[in-house]
């Protein structure tokens, strides 16, 4: 998986007790528009791929599971389990970036994004699978 840049708004809004990591709900988006990590805050200002053959936009289907925070001497950690989403009668995408945002949250706030490099269209069939590091975790806050 590519490296994980935050949303500067974030950093403000994890101090404002808008984020609890452990246990608000956290999904993904696609997209194949970059993230403006500078000024995007919330889920609406991304443009998300088309609703289409297994991906709702702006629906939270793509929610995480085994979602946890913990900290470790000092290191706190985010981690879930992988997400997958499977193209069902048709075509995904294209999509380049892979949003991460909190859907408890007001708005659907913005945490982070990864870059893929290239854009991909799943084809009937084909899934693409969000892999988080399991050891080092999604993020992590020192």
């Amino acid at each position: 998986m590519a490296t994980f840049t935050k949303y500067q708004i974030f950093v403000q809004e994890l101090g404002r007790k808008s984020h609890n990591l452990h246990t608000d709900q956290l999904a993904i988006a696609l997209s194949n528009t970059a993230p403006n990590v500078a000024t995007h805050a919330v889920l609406a200002d991304v443009t998300e791929i088309s609703t289409a053959n297994g991906y709702t936009s702006s629906a939270g289907t793509l929610l995480l599971t085994g979602i946890s925070y913990a900290h470790t001497a000092g290191v706190g950690k985010l981690v879930a389990t992988d997400c997958v989403v499977t193209a069902s009668g048709g075509t995904v995408g294209p999509f380049r970036y892979v949003i991460l945002y909190n859907a408890t949250a007001t708005g659907d706030m913005l945490i982070g994004s990864w870059d893929r490099g290239a854009s991909l269209t799943l084809q009937d069939g084909e899934s693409f699978t969000t892999d988080f590091d399991a050891t080092n975790g999604i993020l992590t806050i020192t």
